[in-house]
Parts: structure tokens; C-alpha cells; sequence
């Protein structure tokens, strides 16, 4: 009898239906989990279910998943012991991904820039590109197109698709950041001239009125200029001019199609990378001090308690009559300096410094009023290496543009809401609505007295926070906000939570933001009379969150770059610094150094030396160090910077002795 071949053999057994049927028989009755793969850095790893569960992958069975891989895997008992061994890809955890060269004897590989992978991925170059422009220890986008879970790949295999950034390039936080966002490197083109469009408007002449800018000492794209006068039966009348972008830039132009896609500008250390091109977002757009521009302009009303009356939108050509800088302000106002504003202009910051005390206290008792947090600015030299981190608090002239801009902004929103029905509108609920029983449970525990329902509706809300702020109680702010939800872009009008008001349309930054570029032209419809078909704006939301999210990830991300450079010597010296806990987790906590921003992990080990003796309890957001509380969320406390790594950049401190 002769013999099949062995292909044959293998063929007949995978196509026979009793084979087939055993196997899903034995799967059926073996113990499986679903999870998500968790490595660490001694070769094992753990499945994380969706419900909490936590189970431990042997090192054979770590080779062939990557941390992120979400995946199904058998379980294995023995004993007491519980393993499992993944053996179905459901969604890989890398597929995109920025990483560096390796290249050794004449083979190519990948070590992707993650802090859990450490994998080296053999890797092929993309047709299109030229290997020998490719060295060891260049950046590169990479993409994974093999995976051992996957039927017929036996192994990890990459692409390289794109150089990122050569290895010795002064750039390469930037460059790389940008492109593992893939977000745009340039600004875009300037593109031909750019002669005003006629949109059929009136435009009111505003240029001999006495408007002024503040912004900070380099700041080019200014968007926004104003004019007060204080009213002679109290309360003050504010003008709020904004630079008029689609005054130029028609919809569906290229520019506006480009702008569309990038729908922010993007603020890094060092570097802007513009929505429209930098001709008109630095220059035809910009209120330059005693240049004539076309902006769209609010008139409202602020009564002597601070709240709004009237408003009106109008089309006008305003010029801006002084361009001041926020600290200079700021100081005048305090009697600080030798700095003093023209005789036209001084008394209008007079003015709108009592509007912006009484705006803030009408906030305070029918709104809700954000506390203030100081920024932190990076002085770079010209190679971009780090000289300073600079802490700017926020002063009076910071909040007499802040409250001018919500004012302004809530009028866009009162009237998108009255005259279209849609727009671009920022909503924020206070608690998810899957997490708004959970948030009422904990203050209950707290002895919080709050019906569910207040959680969801705003007045009541209101209320809510302004006890809880009454307390001035760290950590049951920082524990609050796990249950809290973030702003998003909606094309319909919704409550924004966190300022306390019913509706919330920005306007006022649209050469920065698409979304105040869309409102624009939807207010231009309503001063034309025009309807405005909500498809568009229904359709732009989506993104323009994404987009957002992507923006601050970007920014996050060079920003911890640009902290291990700077603070390496810190640690080397194991500087201490006075930080405010901000997380705490299973593995340690996380703390914001107060002199700079910078964030530093403090791991359980450099708690204490005896892991043991450390009681984390993450839910709570505390720390028992010997059976005594030692930290908790929200506390100030000290510690040492004691590693700076620049691979993961992050920073490693322990607590100061």
C-alpha cells in the first residue's frame, strides 16, 4: 500500500469534519479567558480580563503576544497554580507604531519605542523607500504585518514605512512625537494670495475705536481684541472682536479643507505647527496693533452683578490701537512697574478688571468658577535643549481675557441654540452616566447627602460642587474625579458641567480651532438670514474630539521628553522637590513636582524596603506604610528625583528622607 504524502495527510486531517468537531467539542469544555496582555520586564506577564481578573502567562507562552494584544487563551491548572496560554488574536495591541533601527551583520530589525514591549521585530523597508537612507538607531513608522497568533504567520514580522527622524537629529522629541500621533510635521502651505471674499455683509467701521489686544509677549496669531465702557447706570458694555478667517478662506477652499483636517493648531515647547497657513493665521488674520482686519464682533451687556444682558453679532473692520502682554497688564493693575498703558486705553483695563470681578462672582454663585492652575513654560536655546521651566501663574489680566471669552462664548452658544439648533458646542457632563451610581455610592460612603439625580442635572449640580469646594478637601476632589467625564465636541446644544452653564459654543479662537471657524459661518447665516443645514457640522464632531485628544497627547508627550533632559541632573543629584500626589495605583504613586510640572512615578519598593509593610489600597487612593496611612491622594508631599530615563521618559523618585 503506498504512503500519501505528507502535505496530503496534513490536508485530509484539517478538511476531516469529526477532527473539526472534536476540536470545537475540547474547546468548548476547556476553561478559556479573554483579557488583555500586561507584560513586565522578567519575561512573564499577566492576562487582565474585563472583569478584573488577573492571570499569570508563563515566559514560552509571553513569546508569542505583545503587551496590548487582547487576546483568548486557555486555562491551565496545577495545583494551586493557574496559568494561561493565549491562543486566539483578537485585536493586536501594536499595529502602527514609531520604532528604532536596529541593523546587525546585514539583517534588519525594530525595537518599538514602548516602555512594556522589548521585543525585536525583524523588519523589511517599504518598496518605496531607499534602505541606505536608513541607519542604526533612526526613528522610523513602522507597522506590524505578522503575528504568530494569526493563521499562517509563524512569527513577528514589521514594516518599516516611513523614516521618522535620523538618530542625531537636535529635532527628533518633535519630529517623533508628531509622528506617532500622525500628526502634521509643517504648517501648510501659503498658498496664492488672499483677496477678502465678498460674503454679502455689512461690515461696521470699528477702526477708530480704541480696541487693544493682550496675549503673551510672543504671541503672534491674535485672535482677539476688545473694547469696554463702563455704563452710566452701572454695569459695562464689552465689544469682542475676533479675527474673521473665513473672511478669506472660502468653504471647501484647499486651505479650508486642510484646515478641516487639522482642526487645531498644535502648541508644543518650541514649536507651533499652524491650522491655516502661517500668511493668514500670523499675518492677514492677526490683530496686529494699528492694522485694519475683518473680524466678526460680539456687543454685550454685563449688568453691575455680573450677569449678561443683550448681546448683538455684527460683521465689522476693527484695528487693534495696542498690542499688551499679559504681565505688563497684570502689573499696572497691582501698582507694580514702571509700565503704563495710553490715555485711551487705561481706563478701559480699569473697567474691565471690576467687569471681570463681578463676572467671577456671579460665576461663583450661579456657575460654577474653574480653580486656578499656573502654567509652565519651557525656555529653549535654538538647538531646542532646555534652559528653564518657567511657572506663570494665572494673574488679573489672564482672568479679565478668560472671563471676556466665556462671556463672549456663551452668547455664541445662546444664539446657535435660538436661531440654528446645531453648531459646534463644547458639553461636559459632570459623571458618565454608567459611572453616576457608582460616584453616588462613594459620597454617601462619605457621608455626602446627595440624590442620584442631582448628579445628572445641572442647577442641582451646581449646588453639589459648591459644597464640595466648601470643604477644600484634596483628596475627596482627587478621588471625585474618577468618576467624572471629559469635554466633547457635540453638534447639538448640551449643558457644560464644569463651567456651570447651560450651553457652551466657542468663537473666539478661530484661527487655532476649525470648530470656532464653523461657528463663524453659521453666525454669518444668521446675520444673512440664510438657513444652515446640519449635516456638516453633525458629521465634523467625531473628529474634531479625536483630533483634540490627539493634539494634548502630542503636547504631554514632548513635554515629558523635554522633563527627563532637563531634569536629569536632578536626579543624578537626587534633588528633592515639594510634589502634590496625583494618582496612586497597585505598583506606587504618581506625583507633579510644584516647581515645574513635571510628573515622577514613586514605585512601592522606594516606599518602603519591605514591599511587604506596603499596603496600597488604589480604589481609595491611599497608602499604609506599617500599618499607619502615610499618603493619600491630592496630599503635598517631598521626594527625591533619583533616575531620569530617557527610552520611557519618565522620571523615578522615591519619597525625600
Amino acid at each position: 500500500m503506498a504512503l500519501l504524502p505528507r502535505h496530503t495527510f496534513v490536508t485530509m486531517l484539517q478538511n476531516n469534519p469529526l477532527l473539526a468537531q472534536l476540536k470545537q467539542q475540547i474547546r468548548k469544555t476547556t476553561p478559556r479567558a479573554e483579557g488583555v496582555i500586561k507584560a513586565t520586564d522578567k519575561g512573564f506577564g499577566f492576562l487582565e480580563t474585563d472583569d478584573g481578573q488577573s492571570y499569570f502567562v508563563p515566559p514560552p507562552a509571553m513569546k508569542q503576544v505583545l503587551h496590548g494584544d487582547r487576546v483568548q487563551a486557555t486555562i491551565h491548572e496545577n495545583g494551586d497554580k493557574t496559568s494561561v496560554e493565549p491562543d486566539a488574536l483578537l485585536e493586536p495591541g501594536l499595529t502602527r507604531f514609531i520604532a528604532r533601527v536596529q541593523k546587525r551583520e546585514g539583517r534588519l530589525a525594530v525595537v518599538p519605542d514602548h516602555p512594556s514591549i522589548k521585543n525585536v521585530l525583524k523588519s523589511r523597508i517599504k518598496n518605496s523607500l531607499d534602505e541606505e537612507s536608513i541607519g542604526d538607531g533612526d526613528w522610523v513608522v513602522s507597522r506590524l504585518v505578522r503575528h504568530p497568533l494569526k493563521e499562517n504567520d509563524r512569527g513577528f514580522f514589521a514594516q518599516i514605512d516611513e523614516l521618522g527622524a535620523k538618530t542625531d537629529d537636535p529635532a527628533v522629541p518633535w519630529r517623533v512625537t508628531l509622528a506617532r500621533h500622525a500628526l502634521e510635521q509643517e504648517c501648510p502651505d501659503a498658498g496664492t494670495e488672499w483677496p477678502l471674499l465678498d460674503e454679502g455683509l455689512d461690515r461696521q467701521d470699528l477702526t477708530a475705536e480704541p480696541f487693544f489686544t493682550i496675549d503673551g509677549e510672543k504671541t503672534r496669531d491674535m485672535d482677539d481684541a476688545l473694547r469696554i465702557e463702563s455704563r452710566e447706570d452701572g454695569g459695562w458694555r464689552l465689544t469682542v472682536a475676533i479675527a474673521d478667517p473665513t473672511a478669506y478662506v472660502q468653504e471647501g477652499h484647499a486651505a479650508d479643507l486642510e484646515a478641516r483636517t487639522r482642526a487645531f493648531t498644535v502648541y508644543l515647547p518650541g514649536q507651533n505647527v499652524t491650522m491655516l497657513p502661517e500668511q493668514l493665521a500670523d499675518d492677514l488674520c492677526s490683530l496686529w496693533e494699528g492694522q485694519d482686519r475683518p473680524v466678526l464682533a460680539c456687543s454685550l451687556e454685563v449688568e453691575a452683578d455680573g450677569s449678561l444682558g443683550d448681546y448683538r453679532f455684527f460683521a465689522a473692520t476693527a484695528r487693534s490701537h495696542a498690542k499688551l502682554a499679559y504681565d505688563r497688564v497684570s502689573d499696572w493693575i497691582e501698582g507694580q512697574g514702571d509700565w503704563a498703558p495710553a490715555d485711551e486705553i487705561a481706563p478701559q483695563l480699569k473697567a474691565l478688571r471690576d467687569m471681570t470681578e463681578a463676572r467671577s462672582a456671579w460665576r461663583a454663585e450661579h456657575a460654577l468658577v474653574f480653580k486656578d492652575r499656573p502654567d509652565y513654560v519651557f525656555e529653549l536655546d535654538r538647538a531646542g535643549n532646555v534652559l528653564n521651566v518657567r511657572t506663570e501663574q494665572r494673574r488679573i489680566a489672564n482672568r479679565m481675557i478668560e472671563e471676556s471669552m466665556i462671556a463672549a462664548n456663551a452668547c455664541c452658544a445662546d444664539l446657535l441654540a435660538e436661531k440654528v439648533g446645531h453648531g459646534i458646542f463644547n458639553v461636559h457632563r459632570a459623571f458618565e452616566p454608567e459611572k453616576a451610581e457608582a460616584a453616588h455610592e462613594f459620597l454617601t460612603a462619605q457621608e455626602i447627602e446627595v440624590e442620584l439625580e442631582a448628579l445628572s442635572e445641572l442647577p442641582r449640580y451646581k449646588e453639589l460642587k459648591r459644597a464640595l469646594e466648601s470643604r477644600d478637601d484634596a483628596w475627596l476632589d482627587a478621588r471625585l474625579r474618577r468618576f467624572q467625564g471629559f469635554t466633547s465636541m457635540s453638534a447639538r446644544p448640551g449643558p457644560h458641567f464644569g463651567l456651570g452653564l447651560a450651553a457652551y459654543a466657542t468663537w473666539t479662537s478661530p484661527i487655532r480651532k476649525y470648530g470656532d471657524m464653523v461657528n463663524h459661518r453659521l453666525i454669518k447665516r444668521v446675520l444673512k438670514g440664510e438657513q444652515a443645514p446640519a449635516e456638516a457640522t453633525l458629521a465634523l464632531t467625531e473628529q474634531l474630539t479625536e483630533r483634540r485628544r490627539l493634539n494634548r497627547m502630542a503636547e504631554r508627550d514632548v513635554k515629558d521628553w523635554l522633563y527627563v533632559r532637563y531634569l536629569t541632573s536632578a536626579a543624578k543629584a537626587q534633588e528633592a522637590f515639594e510634589a502634590e500626589i496625583i494618582a496612586i495605583n497597585r505598583g506606587g504613586m504618581r506625583v507633579r513636582l510644584t516647581a515645574n510640572g513635571a510628573t515622577a512615578f514613586v514605585p512601592a519598593p522606594m516606599i518602603h524596603s519591605d514591599r511587604d509593610k506596603v499596603v496600597i489600597d488604589d480604589k481609595e487612593g491611599r497608602i499604609q506604610v506599617e500599618g499607619e496611612e502615610r499618603y493619600k491622594l491630592g496630599d503635598v508631599t517631598r521626594v527625591e528625583l533619583v533616575e531620569a530615563r530617557e527610552e520611557t521618559r519618565s522620571l523615578v523618585a522615591r519619597p525625600a528622607t
